[in-house]
Formats: structure tokens, sequence, C-alpha cells
């Protein structure tokens, strides 16, 4: 193994380490829920935003945000990118090392809901080096070093913004795009291509370990309020905006272990899933955050984007 797979596996582990506070963090409602139902529903509806987006959960995540420079990448940008309605959205935007194998395909990147895109940083170090695709890692709003606060309405107007700056960048708007997506970011990514799949330049779909809506997940994460998920207006409905994806191929990679999301929401996605291509990859021992250290889990993508019909560099 040579020095570079070395670093990549540290890194990953590292990752999902750090990541694994969101997990505990999850937990928390189960357990100081259990029996009190009156306080439920006022923290279901009035707190829904925090639980929903922990945008401090490791901590100082709002504040303290790791650069590609600490993992070993040097061709970055540091970007702050505009939205429509005035926020300004933290973003890094890598270039593969390898000009010579770098490939006219730009992975468009959204995270789960916590921690920022500092923390994800080593994924995007594979598609570069192991893929010799470009990345753009964009922050959603309340996150990290991004303004302003976070809902479901907030987060697909900078999902587009971001869809949008990589079509009008000069280095990326003859780019293919493929967009990736993990838990809560395969929300966001989901309705995204269904809005823009007639767009020729969105070639695939990426989606790891997310969930079918907030209000199905609602039940698994806090049991006793199974009965009050009409009050979460944080819909995510994944479940809707998924069969209308007809135009682009989707890979689901989904952990066997998740002790968040269950597996069969992922399963479920996969089966109402109406796109011509579509590939399932089971991770066995993959839980939340530990899939992207699963055996197969960075080939199945590279054969994935391998096999797009993208232009080549």
């Amino acid at each position: 193994m040579s020095s570079s797979q070395d670093n990549s596996a540290s890194y990953l582990q590292q990752m999902t380490s750090v990541l694994g506070a969101v997990a505990n963090y999850m937990r928390l409602p189960v357990i100081i829920s259990s029996g009190i139902a009156a306080l439920l529903s006022s923290l279901l509806y009035f707190k829904q935003k925090a639980l929903i987006y922990p945008s401090h959960v490791p901590n100082q995540s709002r504040t303290t945000v790791p650069r590609p420079s600490e993992f070993g990448i040097t061709d970055f940008e540091e970007l702050m990118i505009p939205t429509p309605d005035g926020e300004k959205l933290s973003a890094f935007y890598i270039r593969p090392p390898n000009k010579r194998a770098q490939k006219n395909v730009t992975v468009l990147m959204f995270h789960g809901n916590a921690g920022n895109i500092g923390h994800r940083v080593p994924i995007a170090r594979m598609f570069v080096q192991r893929m010799g695709c470009s990345v753009l890692m964009l922050e959603y709003r309340g996150y990290g070093l991004s303004t302003g606060s976070p809902d479901e309405t907030g987060l697909m107007i900078d999902a587009q913004t971001g869809f949008d700056y990589l079509r009008k960048r000069a280095e990326t708007r003859d780019n293919d795009i493929v967009i990736f997506g993990q838990s809560l970011g395969g929300a966001v990514s989901i309705q995204l291509v269904a809005k823009n799949q007639n767009d020729k330049r969105m070639v695939g779909l990426v989606l790891e370990n997310t969930f079918l809506s907030m209000r199905k997940l609602i039940p698994s994460i806090i049991p006793p309020a199974r009965y009050l998920t009409l009050l979460c207006h944080q819909v995510w409905a994944s479940d809707t905006f998924l069969p209308s994806i007809t135009e682009v191929p989707i890979l689901f990679l989904s952990g066997l272990q998740d002790e968040i999301v269950p597996p069969s929401h992922m399963r479920r996605l996969y089966e109402i899933c109406q796109s011509p291509t579509k590939i399932w990859k089971p991770l066995p021992g993959g839980d939340h955050n530990s899939s992207v250290i699963e055996e197969g889990y960075f080939e199945s993508i590279a054969d994935f984007v391998a096999n797009l019909d993208t232009k080549t560099g």
C-alpha cells in the first residue's frame, strides 16, 4: 500500500471518529423523551430545527473548519458564494493533483446534518486523487462559516446556488456534474436532481444512508413521537421526489448497520426509483458514519462514475 493510500485510510478513520459524536447526539431524544408526551410535542414542533440541523455538533463546528491543506491537498480554493436571498455560503473547490488523469467531471457534495465541510475533506480527497474529479464542497447556511440559519427551503436555495455556480464558473461550465449526498445531504440531492434532471450536465447521483422522509424517520429516532409526526414541518419527502427522477443514473450506498437511518429506508428508495440505471451497493459492516471505510465504498463510486455517459479529460 502506498503512502498516499495509508494517509487516505488514516484521514477517513479520523473523520468517522469525529462524526461519531453525531450518533450520540441523535440518541439523546430517545433517552430524554420516554414517557413525556407533552414535552415531546413541544420539542418536536418548536425545537425541531435544532434537532434536525445540529450545526454545532461536533463541538466548535460553527467556528473551526478543517482546511484541505490539513489533509495534504494543495490545489484548492476557499470560496464565499452568495445566494439569491442574501446569504453567503462557505465552500471549497478542489482540483485533482494529476492533471493528465483529470476528468471533465465535477462532484458537488452535500454532507449530513451535523459537522461542516471540513469534516468531509477526506472523502473529497478520494474523489480528486483516485477518480480525477474536481469537487465543490458547498456549506449549508447556518453551518460552518456560512451565514444564516438552516431550514428546508433555505437548504434547497443553497443547493441550487451551488449547482448554478458550477454551471457559470469558466472552469466547470462545460463539465459533467455528479451529485453526492450523505444522509440529510441525500435528501437535498434528491430534490436538486429532480428539479434539474433535464440539464444534460447532470449525469449522476450518489446517495449514502439517506431516508424516505423526515416524518418517516422520526419513529426510529424518537420512538415515543411516532404519533406526532404531523407536527414535523421540515418534511424532506424524498419518497415523493425520487420517483420523478427518470433521466439520471443513481447509485445507492447503504450501510446495513446504520443506527440512525434504518437501512429499510434506503432499500425502499431503491425500489421506488424510476431511473433506468440504478445500482444497489450494500455495505454489510457500515453504520451511519463509518460506511465510507467499508470495503468497496469508493470502488463502487469510481465504477459508477466511469460508466456514466461523461466527457473524458
